[in-house]
């Protein structure tokens, strides 16, 4: 009795096993939308490159990395922009007690 286990049919002497073949008439489903819902949030610009997700639902898989990208640097811009915009002017101090000259 040995304890080799016989190697499958092709892999004799260490050779890499065969593809499989697809089955015939095989065709891989079309895209198709996803359905999730996206909340408008007020801010145009943020809204339009959430709307901009919607064009994934007509691509292939390998397609929607570029659209998540292209979506992802819009956010991204849209809030460092946030950031650089200056804000409402600051109120005038009231003076201060110390600040009065006699």
């Amino acid at each position: 009795m040995s304890d080799a286990v016989p190697e499958p049919a092709g892999q004799e002497n260490g050779a890499a096993p065969e593809p499989q073949q697809a089955e015939a008439g095989y065709e891989p489903a079309a895209p198709a939308p996803l359905d999730v819902p996206r909340t408008p949030t007020g801010n145009a610009e943020v809204d339009a490159r959430l709307a901009r997700l919607a064009d994934a639902d007509h691509l292939a898989t390998d397609g929607h990395v570029e659209v998540y990208e292209d979506v992802h640097r819009g956010l991204r811009d849209a809030l460092t922009a946030l950031d650089a915009r200056p804000g409402p002017p600051a109120p005038p101090s009231p003076p201060s007690p110390y600040d009065r000259r006699s």
